[in-house]
């Protein structure tokens, strides 16, 4: 048999087919994280550092929220607890499948989305956005497809919005898939300032782990 040709392909189908054989090889390593149910960067918790930017001294006031790789909605339930209007955008379907139960669980409206982060012209995600989280997500993109990441928020940010972004330093555990340079690559600080023009690097804080982490914190200039 033939192969259907791109008009009596769906949606998800088409969006396979964009990808190349790095990103193919994120997209096969997630899907096993979350087929094992041990996602490390998915542990139930939201992490201080998001919660002193919501509710501590000098805290956002709640407006709108992008969570980029939501995972199982942990974060987004969250914010949408303390009054943020929140969308969240996650590469794998059984993540999203059990974020919607978690923010349903929560009596909570979460606008659960699957798509890819680096493609967020092809979701429903117009903004703008006075804030965007990113747990993990853009240290495990493609190099190649992190400018994409970088303008896709840029166009959707109002103007002060912030970027919490977690992240690993480059090569922090070696490499477990060669064929993704993204995962040894890790993020930097100097990377993001050169990604994110338009953006002020407001503050680098060291994680906790047993390994070089980071939290950055960007803001969108006004």
């Amino acid at each position: 048999m033939g192969q259907p040709d791109a008009s009596q392909r769906s949606e998800p189908e088409l969006a396979l087919a964009q990808r190349d054989p790095e990103e193919e090889s994120v997209h096969r390593a997630l899907e096993g994280y979350y087929r094992t149910g041990k996602p490390p960067w998915d542990t139930g918790v939201t992490p201080p550092e998001l919660v002193e930017l919501v509710e501590g001294r000098g805290a956002l006031p709640p407006g709108r929220a992008l969570e980029l790789g939501c995972g199982t909605g942990t974060n987004a339930t969250y914010l949408a607890r303390h009054g943020w209007e929140v969308a969240a955008v996650d590469l794998i379907d059984s993540a999203v499948d059990q974020a919607r139960e978690k923010a349903a669980a929560a009596g909570v409206a979460v606008r659960l989305l699957h798509g890819d982060a680096t493609r967020l012209d092809e979701l429903d995600v117009p903004g703008p956005f006075d804030l965007f989280f990113d747990l993990n997500c853009y240290c495990g993109i493609p190099l190649h497809r992190r400018d994409a990441y970088a303008a896709g928020l840029t166009h959707r940010a109002a103007p002060g919005a912030r970027l919490l972004m977690f992240g690993y330093g480059p090569e922090p555990l070696g490499n477990p898939m060669p064929e993704v340079t993204s995962w040894a690559a890790g993020v930097t600080a100097d990377e993001l300032r050169a990604r994110f023009p338009g953006w002020a690097l407001i503050d680098v804080t060291p994680g906790t782990n047993s390994v070089p982490t980071f939290w950055f914190t960007l803001r969108r200039d006004a």
